[in-house]
């Protein structure tokens, strides 16, 4: 019963809860023990928080008992990426300078999740207040992907698209501020979907770059991702930036999916060189069904493009410097205290900080701390970060300009698919370059998805398919991945996930 239970997708779970076929006990209490199981391999959990997922599954049972009026959600656990704040929950942000720290307050997300009725699983693993693309600079060490455990499954948020992939969790909620649940989701055979910005309330997020992050969900299918996204998503006046618009019909444009008519446009700079042969493979075999499928492609230049690491590497530090200055040991997390100051006096204020900041900040932040202040420094303010936020500028232009030619644009998600763990650590430009094709919508703040496209030929891993749309048409996202999704469903006879040769038989483990 409880293997069953696992392989179900969220919209199929929710209905057989809403038809009293099955409890949420008993389906939080499945993936809880499936969690058990696996987790030990994958590392997709920091926390797990058993007790307060099931009282959480009884209150919903509850409540459908007596009638209630429930969302469709209701009873469907979920995961939620360690960046969000969880009252009573610990919140690391992945970094030793917040363990053990417990929010008195929710994000507006958790509030809207704990609303709805879904227990919450635990808290997922993610590189060290996101700063990273495979989950390695964790503080607390590195996730696995349920594909092959010796590979990463992308990062910063690859906790939660590792959940999702080893049946860990039917849903789970990342953040994204240069791919980072776009890129996990494509080297995990998962759905990842960045909103359009201000589109989800950041309230309540540990900040890494503020103009740039954005929560979002990580699923198996592109309806799971729209009822999970329709969910979260709204105005917030609790954050300056929530966009005060009504939600598009999501659902509805999965459900009626139809790309006749559609223009779809293939961004020439995102592909070619650096590319992986089996992705681009991929990539091309699925222009060519929304091209059968009635969707006029067409090719469309963004030359500034090219230009997107380079800006989105000065800009993100820039503001990660400013973000992480409040981490100073004074008023919660980690504190250091030095027996004595440099002079052998009592330490100071500045000593408590110094050494607090060198102890709880890993390698990855403080690079991206000093490189970030450097920009920011009294004469190198306007030749740095201020150059990269005219590159900025200029990339939204591009992004006007192509989607005059076409309704969506389309991209492999990731250039390769997984790589191995430590293969990149000790290169950051080769992790960075990771992100390329994701970096652009962040910059702009428009939406992007990414689904599954199928398995490379070299490796037999996921690839990964990215949908960008102009901002707050997110319907267009799920428009086109609704379409794509039963097109490729239909040809492998089933999700991707369900090819997984490591997972085929570690799911019997629940069974």
């Amino acid at each position: 019963m409880s293997g069953d239970l696992l392989k179900l997708t969220a919209a199929d779970l929710a209905e057989r809860l809403a038809a009293g076929e099955v409890s949420s006990v008993e389906a939080t209490q499945a993936h809880l023990d499936r969690i058990a199981a696996v987790d030990g391999d994958v590392h997709a959990f920091l926390l797990v928080d058993t007790e307060g997922a099931l009282a959480q599954a009884a209150e919903i049972d509850r409540r459908r008992a007596s009638g209630a009026a429930l969302h469709r959600l209701a009873g469907v656990p979920i995961a939620v990426k360690d960046v969000v704040a969880t009252k009573g929950l610990p919140t690391t942000a992945g970094s030793r300078l917040l363990e053990g720290w417990v929010p008195p307050y929710d994000a507006t997300l958790v509030t809207r999740l704990r609303g709805a009725g879904l227990p919450i699983l635990g808290k997922t693993n993610m590189d060290e207040f996101a700063m990273g693309s495979s989950t390695e600079h964790s503080a607390f060490g590195p996730s696995h992907n349920p594909w092959d455990l010796e590979r990463t499954p992308g990062g910063s948020g690859g906790g939660s698209a590792a959940a999702v992939a080893a049946f860990e969790a039917p849903l789970a909620i990342g953040t994204d501020t240069g791919g980072s649940i776009r890129q996990p989701g494509a080297v995990t055979g998962t759905v990842g979907v960045k909103p359009t910005y201000g589109g989800v309330s950041r309230y309540g997020l540990v900040a890494l770059a503020s103009s740039l992050d954005q929560a979002g969900p990580v699923t198996r299918t592109v309806l799971d991702a729209a009822l999970l996204h329709e969910l979260i998503g709204g105005c917030d006046p609790l954050d300056s930036t929530s966009i005060d618009a009504p939600m598009p019909d999501l659902i509805g444009s999965v459900c009626n999916a139809d790309v006749r008519g559609l223009r779809v446009g293939v961004v020439r700079e995102l592909g070619g060189e650096g590319y992986q042969a089996g992705v681009r493979a991929r990539f091309d075999e699925s222009v060519g069904l929304l091209s059968d499928a009635g969707a006029e492609v067409v090719e469309v230049s963004c030359p500034h493009f090219d230009y997107a690491l380079a800006a989105y590497y000065l800009i993100l530090p820039s503001e990660a410097s400013s973000n992480l200055a409040r981490f100073d040991a004074m008023r919660y997390g980690l504190r250091i205290l030095p027996e004595t100051g440099p002079d052998g006096g009592v330490p100071s204020a500045e000593d408590v900080m110094r050494a607090t900041r060198a102890t709880g900040f890993g390698d990855e932040a403080k690079r991206r701390i000093i490189l970030g202040t450097y920009a920011l420094s009294s004469g190198y303010y306007d030749a740095y970060y201020g150059s990269a936020q005219k590159v900025r500028t200029l990339i939204a232009g591009d992004f006007e300009q192509a989607f005059a030619q076409a309704d969506v644009l389309v991209s492999p998600t990731a250039p390769t698919t997984a790589f191995r763990l430590g293969e990149k650590l000790d290169d950051p430009l080769a992790m960075y370059l990771n992100d390329v094709a994701t970096i652009p919508a962040n910059l702009a703040g428009v939406p992007g998805l990414s689904l599954p496209s199928g398995l490379a030929d070299e490796d037999g891993l996921p690839a990964g398919f990215q949908i960008l749309a102009p901002a707050t048409a997110d319907d267009r996202l799920y428009r086109v991945g609704g379409a794509l999704e039963t097109m490729l469903v239909d040809r492998w006879g089933g999700l991707l996930l369900d090819h997984a040769p490591v997972l085929a038989a570690a799911r019997e483990v629940s069974a």
